[in-house]
């Protein structure tokens, strides 16, 4: 391959990227050169495939369609209409993917910043999962507090409050570290307003949803709300989910249990509404002493 049909075609890529044509002009187009040691460096400057504009922009060439498929585009925020290079995605989109899917391993892989938990006054325990790579695959280590955690929670939690308040980093330290700094007060806030004896909140790392159970197990509180990260998509890797539960313990499963998820400033259920509605379902829960399933069928039956 020459030099040329080289040139050619990372002038046909970055045409793409910046929504041209391959055949665009030169001026504006071209990589742009730095001299270096008398030697000519080559530097393609490519736009930022993440940007919203971009994000959303539909690479179908001469759709059948345009208005419809802009139309359908519209209504969510799936890949539609991003085109392809003969059988493969175009190169933007694979950018766009592959800059998506790194965000979502940060937000997996990520460690909630101490300063967050600090704010709060959290003290951190952990389950029986001894590292991230366990976690990942042995969720059930995930619904098990430690030891030394059921120890630590019973000697500096308040017993049997109204309500208590958990947090973990699930599958998205980003979660916690976007959100909860908004839905922390707001919870706090309401459940006084309430005249609801809030028990002492604390973090759990390595955290997955049937750790409700065991952690009611040494608190016995009333109703347990756990804010907890969910697992990334590719797109948004920051959205928080409220599981709620009337009483739990051992033999409870999701059927006992209420939800409220996609709590994200992005594109979800914002956080400040997020807390509200919490605040309110809890006070529903413990009117009625039942959530998930059970609270279903008595608010069916009275309606």
């Amino acid at each position: 391959m020459s030099a040329t049909d080289i040139e050619r075609i990372v002038r046909a890529v970055v045409a793409e990227l910046r929504g041209t044509g391959a055949d665009a002009p030169a001026g504006g187009e071209r990589p742009a050169t730095s001299a270096a040691d008398d030697h000519a460096v080559q530097v393609v400057d490519l736009p930022d495939p993440t940007d919203p504009e971009r994000r959303h922009a539909l690479g179908v060439v001469d759709p059948h369609d345009p208005e419809g498929l802009a139309n359908l585009a519209a209504t969510t925020t799936a890949r539609l209409g991003v085109g392809r290079a003969g059988p493969r995605p175009r190169t933007a989109s694979m950018l766009l993917f592959q800059a998506d899917h790194g965000a979502t391993q940060d937000a997996i892989h990520g460690v909630v910043d101490e300063a967050v938990k600090d704010e709060f006054d959290l003290f951190t325990v952990t389950t029986r999962v001894a590292d991230r790579a366990e976690y990942l695959l042995r969720p059930d280590l995930g619904r098990r507090l430690s030891d030394d955690a059921r120890a630590t929670i019973d000697q500096r939690c308040v017993k049997a409050p109204d309500v208590q308040i958990v947090v973990g980093d699930g599958l998205s330290a980003a979660a916690i570290e976007n959100n909860l700094r908004e839905v922390m007060p707001v919870l706090l806030q309401g459940f006084e307003a309430a005249g609801l004896r809030v028990g002492t909140p604390f973090f759990v790392t390595n955290a997955r949803v049937g750790v409700m159970n065991d952690i009611n197990e040494v608190i016995g509180a009333h109703a347990l709300v756990l804010l907890i990260g969910e697992r990334p998509g590719l797109g948004i890797a920051d959205a928080m989910s409220a599981y709620m539960g009337y009483q739990p313990g051992p033999g409870k499963t999701d059927a006992d249990r209420d939800l409220i998820c996609m709590i994200t400033a992005h594109g979800g259920t914002n956080p400040l509404e997020a807390g509200a509605y919490v605040v309110e379902f809890v006070q529903r829960m413990l009117a009625k002493q039942a959530s998930g399933v059970a609270l279903r069928q008595q608010t069916n039956a009275e309606s």
